[in-house]
């Protein structure tokens, strides 16, 4: 069923749109409202929105540019679409995790920062000068001896060093320095250190000479040669060089006895003495950062310049519109690489809160990732509030309390994959609940709370926790049932399963955390699958299986078994363009002459799971097959690059991985990421499964059908950062449904279809 508003200007013309899986998308987005994009996993909603809209006006934005300034921009091909009409520029609000620069903050990724030293400069005592002063990322406000890093490299010695041990017994644990080899003669000669005093036992002189003596010479066997301590040596060789380590071994050897530490001069601050110098209120510029959001606005209501008025206002709004969309427990110290995605996203939201932009297109992709249900509604207002001043906001989700909002929807499938790409549905929120589509028809649908709980086997300890907020936390977590940890984001739940649980042996871990593989992987040959496929190729062929690997000798000659052949010039961005000679396809002609069933290799790696599931007789590949189909990745391609799935695919692709090991204990870091309502039931089975087989299932959960469907929750807060670390509930969800926390009162008003 589909509805379409009147052709105006007032509306975004898509027609035949053909990107990846869309089957000749038709639809009209009205501008300036708030348009939903629904439908399961997979079923063309980030296609239509991000690949086609997104990229398009992206793409034309670029073309306004010189020719000069374009060569440094990534050519951008037009996406596959017959008709896009009254597109306005596109600011795109990812999940993708934010560079892990280490200069960068929250702070300076936020007017935050900006803000904050235009205060300084002009108000504290005593000033350091303008604005630049307070920048750890200039040279006049940067700290010289960690040049604004706020670190300094430093070495493990417990690590380095057996202190049991005598120089003559091997007390050194670095490669080259064995008791007798050339490095260690020229660094005991020239420290004329005690060869068979235990380290322990040593000096603290000759100790000191031995680690940091600076660099020296020394005469070994009539040779002069030159030495330094070994401290000194390791850090001027390696550290600090800058030089790339070749040797594995000794890449593995620095990485485990380097350590970084605060700044010795600066103490983390990342600032030069002037800058550390001034105070505003008592605090430094680097005490306000360190605080978290919401005591640092308490400390500026407290700040009371006239001739401040207006900055302060500016400030406390940013600070106010951070804990409005629940960022209020993370501090604007906090390095932007250490974000989450849904953090990460939720802080590029605030740039823009601010902006005095209008008439822009924002998209957003599952916005609510990492929100507790009581933060999901300060997000909506945020939503509201950048269509009330004048843009078009589209936003890919999943979850019902902000489709609820939209004052459009657009519903893609029916299924995911090659059985997607169509417009279901297109008109308000009313017409979709009447509608037979699988979101209309799961929109109300509610998860009961659990009868019957199963009965908890010996628990799983954890005592004293302390990282991050947690506050000395010691609480029981029971076996052989599915276990929910629940709370608002930034209460603790992360930081208490993974420093504690997660680090045992037996314990599977299946987070959201980006999958290490080059541009070569795919879920193919990440998860062993193609091993068995190269040998039931070989066998029927007669052959060696190395041929029918795009990593060895079947490559394509021309792209390296790519598929692709990447342009990397001085002034330009690289392009990637699919290979001219195997037109993609990654393999030698001669080698997609074989066939196996009536399919050559790149034929089937270009099979979806589900597919392959239907038309490979490879008993070996079977069952991963089909733990693969039962994750709800039935629709993804052998063949598919691994950097083009979602953070929610990533975790279902190792769910299927380790599902195969029988851990006996698992973790999940909030499964339901990307999920429709209709994916989230089948999740469910596939726990239940899982705890039948005797497993132990515990999951990091903000989906009240989760919790509701647990048998065992234990609820952490009562707020977030410092107001967090603690638990507030422990017992069977409907317990919790009748208890008072934050967590239950959604959850008693979710269970009675509120």
């Amino acid at each position: 069923m589909s509805q379409h508003p009147a052709d105006t200007h007032d509306t975004i013309r898509v027609r035949q749109a053909r990107e990846n899986n869309l089957k000749g998308v038709d639809v009209d987005i009205p501008k300036r409202r708030i348009t939903a994009f629904t439908g399961v996993s997979g079923s063309g909603k980030s296609s239509l929105v991000f690949g086609t809209i997104a990229a398009e006006s992206q793409r034309l934005i670029n073309e306004t540019y010189t020719s000069f300034v374009q060569t440094f921009m990534p050519s951008m091909p037009r996406p596959d679409v017959e008709v896009l009409e009254n597109l306005s520029a596109a600011i795109v609000v990812d999940q993708e995790r934010m560079g892990a620069n280490s200069r960068s903050t929250v702070g300076t990724a936020t007017d935050a920062y900006s803000l904050l030293r235009v205060l300084y400069s002009r108000y504290s005592t005593p000033s350091a000068g303008g604005a630049g002063a307070y920048s750890f990322n200039l040279g006049e406000g940067a700290c010289p001896t960690c040049e604004g890093f706020g670190t300094e490299a430093s070495i493990d010695l417990d690590e380095l060093l057996n202190w049991d041990k005598t120089l003559n017994e091997g007390a050194i644990n670095a490669p080259n320095f064995a008791p007798g080899a050339w490095l260690w003669q020229t660094l005991t000669a020239g420290t004329q250190a005690d060869l068979d005093v235990k380290l322990r036992d040593m000096p603290k002189d000759m100790l000191d000479r031995l680690l940091y003596a600076e660099a020296g010479k020394v005469k070994l066997n009539g040779a002069n040669m030159s030495y330094s301590g070994l401290i000194t040596r390791i850090k001027t060789t390696y550290i600090h060089s800058g030089r790339e380590i070749k040797q594995a071994h000794i890449r593995d050897w620095i990485a485990r006895i380097s350590t970084t530490a605060p700044c010795s001069a600066c103490g983390g601050s990342r600032l030069g003495e002037k800058a550390r110098a001034s105070k505003l209120a008592g605090l430094g510029i680097a005490d306000m950062t360190a605080l978290q959001v919401s005591d640092l606005l308490e400390v500026l209501g407290g700040v009371h310049i006239p001739a401040a008025g207006p900055l302060l206002a500016n400030l406390s709004a940013v600070l106010e519109a951070m804990v409005q969309i629940g960022l209020g427990y993370i501090s604007l110290d906090r390095p932007a690489g250490t974000l989450s995605g849904g953090e990460a996203q939720r802080v590029k939201m605030i740039r823009h809160l601010g902006s005095a932009l209008s008439d822009v297109t924002y998209v957003f992709d599952e916005p609510t990732i990492g929100l507790h249900p009581h933060d999901i509604t300060r997000m909506n207002h945020l939503l509201a509030d950048l269509r009330d001043k004048g843009n078009t906001v589209l936003v890919v989700e999943h979850k019902p309390e902000v489709i609820k909002i939209a004052d459009h929807v657009i519903d893609l499938g029916p299924g995911a994959g090659v059985h997607g790409g169509t417009l279901m549905y297109s008109g308000d929120v009313a017409g979709l609940l009447e509608s037979e589509t699988a979101t209309g028809r799961h929109f109300s649908t509610r998860i009961p709370l659990k009868d019957s709980v199963r009965a908890p086997q010996a628990p799983l300890e954890i005592r004293g926790a302390s990282l991050h907020n947690l506050k000395n936390v010691s609480v029981d977590i029971p076996t052989g049932v599915l276990c929910a940890v629940t709370g608002v984001a930034g209460s603790g739940k992360s930081s208490l399963i993974h420093s504690t649980i997660a680090k045992r042996e037996d314990v599977a871990v299946v987070d959201q955390s980006p999958i290490r593989g080059s541009r070569r992987s795919n879920p193919a040959t990440y998860t062993g699958l193609l091993d068995p496929i190269r040998a039931a190729f070989a066998k029927a062929n007669g052959v060696k299986p190395a041929l029918f690997s795009a990593n060895s000798e079947g490559a394509c000659e021309h792209c390296g078994g790519v598929g692709f052949t990447y342009t990397d010039l001085v002034s330009m961005a690289g392009v990637a363009l699919p290979c001219e000679i195997c037109e993609g396809k990654r393999y030698k002609p001669e080698v997609l002459a074989y066939t196996l069933d009536g399919l050559n290799i790149a034929e089937v790696l270009d099979l979806s799971i589900e597919q392959a599931l239907g038309q490979l007789k490879i008993k070996k590949a079977a069952a991963l097959l089909e733990r693969l189909n039962q994750v709800g990745l039935g629709y993804l391609k052998l063949g598919q690059p691994l950097n083009t799935l979602s953070g929610g695919e990533r975790q279902r692709l190792k769910l299927a991985i380790n599902l195969g090991k029988g851990a006996g204990t698992y973790v999940l870091d909030e499964p339901t990421t990307g999920l429709h309502l209709a994916d989230v039931q089948r999740l469910l089975a596939l726990l239940d499964e899982m705890v039948d087989e005797g497993n132990t299932v515990i999951v990091i959960e903000h989906h009240l059908a989760v919790i509701a469907h647990a048998d065992w929750v234990i609820d952490l807060g009562p707020g977030a950062g410092h107001d967090g670390g603690s638990v507030v509930f422990e017992g069977t969800p409907a317990q919790l449904a009748a208890a008072g926390s934050l967590t239950g009162v959604h959850l008693s008003q979710y269970v009675e279809g509120n």
